[in-house]
């Protein structure tokens, strides 16, 4: 699977999903494209932390999360530097700890590896 085949499918599987991220995306890079696809899973993430600063519900995740995780471990290299770099990186950033627990507590094991060798740390420490 190539990133845009992700992000394709992506967008089939989680259309509720997607035209918030959608919406996040074009306020920020100007315009939606495909060549882009690399850079709206920052522009998940993006939106996933407006939902946990609002203190929405994390369930609402779960099923992306898992597919995330599951894309992860079947999947090439470029789509694993994707999630882990454009995603996991992102994910959380600027959230008080109190936000961002009951959304860890929803994200997959592998996941949270990727996120805690990269920042050292956990979000909710």
């Amino acid at each position: 699977m190539t990133v845009l085949r992700m992000y394709s499918e992506f967008r089939e599987k989680f259309p509720y999903v997607t035209e918030k991220v959608d919406l996040e995306h074009i306020e920020y890079w100007g315009v939606l494209d495909d060549e882009q696809c690399y850079c709206w899973f920052e522009s998940l993430a993006k939106t996933i932390n407006l939902d946990m600063a609002k203190g929405e519900d994390p369930n609402t995740y779960t099923d992306i999360f898992e597919f995330l995780r599951s894309a992860y471990l079947k999947e090439n290299d470029s789509v694993k530097k994707c999630i882990d770099v454009s995603f996991t990186e992102n994910l959380f950033w600027e959230i008080s700890a109190e936000k961002a627990e009951p959304f860890w507590l929803k994200f997959p094991d592998l996941l949270k590896g990727l996120y805690v060798a990269f920042h050292n740390r956990t979000p909710v420490a």
